[in-house]
């Protein structure tokens, strides 16, 4: 099979995959509480990375019980990488929420939106965040506050890192790495620049042997920290581990 076959073919998997979201929010959902969709988010996440021939890779395991998971950002890929290793409520940016038909499905499963070129906005997501880790749930958040290629770090934001430190919940970090037949540092997951989702999913397609690396690293206590020192302890831990090989997939 050539590789614009094989992508066509992983695309056409892909948007039967989109077609079954839809039925699932729409005639399901409303029939679940928080946990049951978050399991049936988890299986759907799961079940597109399989349409799309990605590999996950994954080392350690996330915290049981309320946990605020950081995680560097590369690409949209990131949600479904993580949701399949664990369950999770992600913090995006309120652009996905305006996404067709992907930003319902995102918004249906649980997701908190945040305007991030308001400022005053961080503190209404902290206190929705605050709210969630109070009621069990495991919430994620990119502090980069936005895409890289994946070959270095950008500053990490502290804000909404407050919500766990009030809660005195543990922050957990996990290292995230995509590479390919080609390369170990994929150029094809990247989402970057003036990159659209439909260019992005067209490269995601026609990449050979795409796996992503989830590193989950140890949680860290919050009690009585302050929120920059642990921001900067945990953009440490995840630059440290981003030079580890994944050793063994999901």
């Amino acid at each position: 099979m050539t590789q614009a076959l094989r992508a066509i073919w992983r695309l056409l998997r892909t948007l039967l995959h989109i077609v079954q979201a839809v039925l699932r929010c729409g005639l399901l959902f409303p029939f679940l509480d928080g946990p049951a969709r978050l399991q049936q988010v988890q299986r759907w996440c799961v079940g597109l990375l399989r349409c799309l021939d990605i590999t996950v890779h994954t080392t350690g395991s996330v915290h049981a019980g309320p946990v605020l998971v950081v995680a560097n950002h590369i690409s949209w890929l990131d949600i479904l990488a993580i949701i399949a290793v664990h369950p999770v409520r992600f913090v995006s940016k309120s652009d996905v929420k305006h996404w067709p038909v992907l930003g319902w499905i995102v918004a249906c499963g649980g997701t908190l939106f945040i305007e991030r070129e308001k400022k005053r906005d961080a503190l209404r997501v902290v206190h929705h965040i605050a709210e969630a880790l109070n009621a069990g749930n495991a919430v994620a958040i990119f502090p980069e506050g936005t895409t890289t290629d994946g070959h270095a770090l950008l500053p990490f934001h502290a804000n909404l890192l407050q919500a766990a430190i009030a809660t005195d919940t543990p922050v957990q970090p996990i290292a995230l790495r995509y590479s390919d037949a080609a390369t170990p540092i994929s150029a094809a997951a990247a989402y970057v620049g003036d990159t659209t989702l439909l260019q992005s999913l067209w490269k995601v397609a026609t990449a050979s042997k795409l796996r992503v690396s989830v590193r989950v690293l140890p949680p860290e206590g919050t009690r009585h920290l302050d929120r920059r020192a642990l921001t900067e302890k945990v953009r440490g831990e995840i630059e440290a581990a981003l030079e580890q090989p994944a050793v063994r997939s999901l």
